[in-house]
Formats: C-alpha cells, sequence, structure tokens
C-alpha cells in the first residue's frame, strides 16, 4: 500500500505545468525593494551573512503502520534527516514540503503522533521549521483489502503519546484533518513557525509568508518565503483561484511592482493536480518570485529555469512512499550582501551534488 501516484505527463510538457502538476508549494522572492513586516526571529547569521533552509520532502511517516517494515522505514527517514542536519550544520530554517505522512496508512485517531517524529530532528537541533501540506497528509485512512481475510486484522502498533497529542492513543481509523493537524503543531512547538491561512481560502490550510530579515536590522526584509497548500486526500488536488488571488495580492502588498536545468534525477514524469486555477501566471508576472519548490513526485530532484524564476523539486528524503533511490534533502542558502541564492543535495551518506545558482 505504498503511496505512488497514478496519473503522469510527459516530461517535454513539464515546464508549462510545473505547478499545475505538482504538489506543496515554497516560493522565495526578492528584490531591491522588499517592504518591511514586523519583526522576525528568521535573520540573516551574523557570522556567516546567510540563511540555510533545508527542505525534507515526501518523508510518508505512517506508511503501512500496522507492520514491522513501516515503522522500521520511519526510523529510516529520522537517520536521512539526522546526518543531513549534521552534516548542513548550521542550519537556520527546515521546511517540511508536503507528504509528512501517510494519512491514508495511518489507523489511529490522532496522526499528529506520526507528525511529531517528522519533526523530530529538527526539534531535537533547537532549528525552527515550518510545514506544508501536500496530498497525502490528511487522506482518509484506506482499509487494506487483506485485512478481510484470514487472519483478519492485525494487531495494531500505535505511536506512544508525546507532546502534541491530547492523550488518546488508541487506534480508531479516524483521521486527522490538516487543521487539527496544524493546530497541534503551532501550539506545542515553539519553534514552529507554521501558519494556518485566511479563512477565506479554506479548506486549503498551509498559506502564509514568513519573512528573512538583515542580520544587522531585524525589520528589513531580506527575503519572503511563500506555502501554499495544494489540496489532495480531504479535498480534491488543486491551487484554487482563490489563493491565486491571495498570492497576488499578498506579494503586491509587499513588493510593489517595482538558463540549462541542474539536478541529478528525471526518473518518472511531473505529476499532474485536477486544475490550474492562474497561479502559474501570477508567479511569472512577480518580478520578485526567484524560485519555486516542491515535492511530490520521487524520482525527480532537478532545477529548471522558466522565464525569470526556477522550477526546483526537493529530493525524497523519507523511506516511506515509493522508488528505492537514494535519499536526501534539497538545501537553499540566502546571502544578502550581495544578494544571492544559491541550492544543492545533500544526500544520505554526506555526499553533495546539483550545484545551482538562483538568484
Amino acid at each position: 500500500m505504498m503511496a505512488k501516484e497514478t496519473s503522469h505527463l510527459g516530461i517535454i510538457s513539464f515546464i508549462n505545468l510545473f505547478l499545475l502538476y505538482s504538489h506543496a508549494i515554497f516560493i522565495l522572492c526578492y528584490d531591491d525593494h522588499l517592504r518591511t513586516t514586523a519583526e522576525t526571529d528568521l535573520r540573516v547569521g551574523e557570522s556567516s551573512g546567510s540563511f540555510k533552509i533545508g527542505i525534507f520532502a515526501d518523508l510518508h511517516f505512517g506508511e503501512n503502520a500496522w507492520t514491522d517494515w513501516g515503522p522500521r522505514q520511519d526510523i529510516n527517514s529520522v537517520r536521512v534527516m539526522s546526518t543531513v542536519l549534521d552534516h548542513e550544520t548550521p542550519a537556520d530554517f527546515v521546511i517540511y514540503l508536503g507528504d509528512v505522512i501517510t494519512a491514508n496508512n495511518i489507523p489511529i485517531a490522532n496522526a499528529s503522533l506520526y507528525w511529531d517524529q517528522a519533526m523530530s530532528p529538527t526539534k531535537a537541533r533547537g532549528i525552527p521549521w515550518a510545514s506544508v501540506f501536500g496530498n497525502h497528509d490528511d487522506a482518509p485512512f484506506e482499509w487494506p483489502l487483506e485485512w478481510f481475510s484470514a487472519p483478519g486484522i492485525p494487531q495494531l502498533l500505535c505511536p506512544v503519546a508525546n507532546s502534541s497529542h491530547s492523550g488518546q492513543g488508541d487506534c480508531g481509523f479516524k483521521g486527522t484533518h490538516r487543521m487539527e493537524l496544524m493546530k497541534k503543531e503551532i501550539d506545542y512547538n515553539v519553534l514552529s513557525h507554521s501558519g494556518i491561512g485566511p479563512k477565506d481560502l479554506w479548506p486549503s490550510i498551509s498559506n502564509y509568508v514568513l519573512q528573512v530579515s538583515s542580520s544587522n536590522d531585524p525589520v528589513k526584509a531580506v527575503a519572503y518565503m511563500y506555502f501554499l497548500d495544494s489540496g489532495g486526500g480531504s479535498y480534491p488536488e488543486v491551487i484554487s483561484s482563490a489563493q491565486a488571488e491571495w498570492f497576488q495580492l499578498k506579494s503586491q502588498e509587499i513588493n510593489p511592482d517595482s538558463r540549462p536545468c541542474v539536478g541529478s534525477m528525471n526518473r518518472e514524469s511531473v505529476t499532474p493536480q485536477e486544475a490550474e486555477m492562474g497561479i502559474m501566471k501570477i508567479l511569472v508576472r512577480r518580478h520578485s518570485v526567484k524560485a519555486v519548490f516542491v515535492g511530490h513526485d520521487h524520482g525527480l530532484d532537478w532545477c529548471c529555469p522558466y522565464h525569470k524564476l526556477w522550477l526546483c523539486y526537493a529530493r525524497h528524503t523519507g523511506y516511506g512512499g515509493y522508488g528505492n533511490w537514494p535519499r536526501g534533502a534539497r538545501i537553499v542558502e540566502i546571502t544578502e550582501d550581495p544578494f544571492s541564492i544559491k541550492s544543492w543535495i545533500r544526500m544520505e551518506d554526506g555526499l553533495v551534488h546539483s550545484e545551482v545558482i538562483l538568484s
């Protein structure tokens, strides 16, 4: 019951379909005339002059949770994240780029237990983070067909309760909606910078903006990070026209209007969302948008230029989900003066590849 997507399009057409056909979106914006907002604790390092971001994509915690195999994959995924963070010390920020859990495989009432396991390597190192939802994060539980033959439903292995859990640990097949997941992450973790977006964007939840500030001025913006919930699970896989309009208005408010592919893996086609509601055209028109990052397709890790921005896949981080390709994580580093954005892939074995300058 591994999480494998079914609909794909040819790679020849990927450039126009990248955002439409990808999941859990992180957009990085910079311009010489960025407006500042409130003071933030996300700041370029004084000594390093940079802000380094680790992106963990498609961890799929809780997959086949009732088996011995499933929990082993979660342990392996923790190892990958730990290795990457230890090699990339100091990391300033981590982004969990969708499909943190495989909710359709989790037979408990509170999937926050698995969500917390995924955050644990980052939390243990005192690194702030933010998360955005993918299509597996609040999918309803799928009853395995084999449970209806002998010997029947297996003994279920429910994880031990932890800090972001209300105490109800029994297996219950209820599932956990994305709103509940996000509220528990935010309420129980001071390091979480995740956000719950405007109510008029419902049912999408993880739509928000974070500011990276200057090393010598906590109110001066160096870059903005936009997060967009791309749906799936409890509702269709789509970025709505309301989300597209929100991004347009938000980016205009923050910043009034004032290249070959790089990667090591291209093993599958880009996976489609169900509809496109205008977000791609808006991103292209926004000159401050420098790069867009997505996960979901485990066999892709490239960055490709499109108009004046870059379209980038993360690297499959988790041992849950389909594919046996080596695991790793995409790293993004923002330098303040002179401004630049660099990215590379850090593998589980410590090797680095696919370095690219994005701005």
